[in-house]
C-alpha cells in the first residue's frame, strides 16, 4: 500500500522563474499559487535577477512582466531567445493589451501573451500546455487536434493537467492531482475511500477526512466552469469514488 501511495504522490516539477517587480503579486499570490499547481517556482524582481538566476540554475519556463525596472520584458524575452533558443518557454504577463504590444512580444520571443489580471489557475494551465508542447516537440495545432480526438479523460504534464475527451484542459492542484491519479490508474473501477484518504494525507500530521468530499465537489465545479464539461467522477456507496473516464 505504501509503495502505491508514494507512486501516486510522486511529482517531477518543472522549474519556473517568475519575473515580476510587484512584490505582493510575486511573493504572496503567483509564486505560492503556481507551486500549488506543481511547479518549482523562483520569483525575481528584474531582468538582472533573472539572468543571475539562470546562470546557476537552468529553468524550463519563464513568466515575464513587461514593465520591469531598468530592462523591460520585451528586451528580456529577446535576450533569452538569443542565448537559450527554444530550450526555454516564455510567457509574457502584462497589463498592456494592445495588438502592437502583443505582436512585439511574440516577435521578441514570447510563446504566449497573457493580459493582467490573470487567475493563477489559468496561468498554470498555460504553463503546463506550453511545457507539454516543448517536450513533445510538436506544434500547438498538432497537440490540439490530437487531444480533440482522444476517447477518454486523461492526465497530462506529469499528472498536473486533466484533459477531457473533447480537448479541454484543466490545471490541477496537488490535492486534486493526488485524488485523480489513483482514479485514473484504476481504469474506471472504484477506488476505496481509504486509499484516497491515505494518498491525500501523505505528509500531513492533521488531516480532516471530510476534505476528500470537498475536493471532489470543488473539482467537479471547476471542470464545469473552465471547460463546460461534466467530470464523470461519481461516489460509490459503501466503497469510494469512480471515474468513468471513457466516453
Amino acid at each position: 500500500m505504501q509503495d502505491t501511495i508514494q507512486a501516486f504522490t510522486r511529482a517531477i516539477p518543472a522549474h519556473v522563474v517568475l519575473v515580476e517587480d510587484d512584490d505582493e503579486l510575486r511573493d504572496a499570490i503567483l509564486t505560492p499559487g503556481l507551486a500549488d499547481f506543481g511547479f518549482d517556482v523562483c520569483g525575481v524582481a528584474s531582468a538582472e535577477g533573472l539572468y543571475r538566476h539562470i546562470l546557476g540554475s537552468p529553468c524550463d519556463l519563464v513568466v515575464l512582466d513587461v514593465g520591469l525596472p531598468n530592462e523591460d520584458g520585451f528586451s528580456a524575452a529577446a535576450h533569452l531567445r538569443r542565448t537559450l533558443g527554444m530550450k526555454v518557454g516564455i510567457v509574457m504577463l502584462t497589463g498592456r493589451i494592445g495588438d502592437d504590444d502583443r505582436v512585439r512580444a511574440l516577435k521578441d520571443g514570447a510563446d504566449v501573451y497573457l493580459a493582467k489580471p490573470v487567475e493563477v489557475e489559468v496561468l498554470a494551465a498555460t504553463l503546463h500546455s506550453l511545457l507539454r508542447r516543448m517536450r513533445a516537440g510538436i506544434s500547438s495545432e498538432t497537440v490540439a487536434v490530437g487531444a480533440s480526438a482522444a476517447p477518454e479523460w486523461r492526465l497530462e504534464s506529469d499528472g498536473w493537467c486533466l484533459r477531457s475527451p473533447k480537448g479541454g484542459s484543466v490545471a490541477l492542484t496537488l490535492a486534486e492531482r493526488r485524488v485523480m491519479s489513483p482514479l485514473m490508474e484504476h481504469g474506471g473501477k472504484p477506488v476505496e475511500r481509504e486509499v484516497l484518504l491515505q494518498v491525500l494525507a501523505e505528509g500531513l500530521d492533521n488531516f480532516d477526512p471530510h476534505r476528500l468530499d470537498m475536493i471532489v465537489h470543488r473539482l467537479r465545479r471547476k471542470v464545469e466552469k473552465r471547460i463546460g464539461e461534466a467530470l464523470p467522477l461519481h461516489s460509490v456507496r459503501g466503497s469510494g469514488y469512480v471515474l468513468a473516464h471513457r466516453v
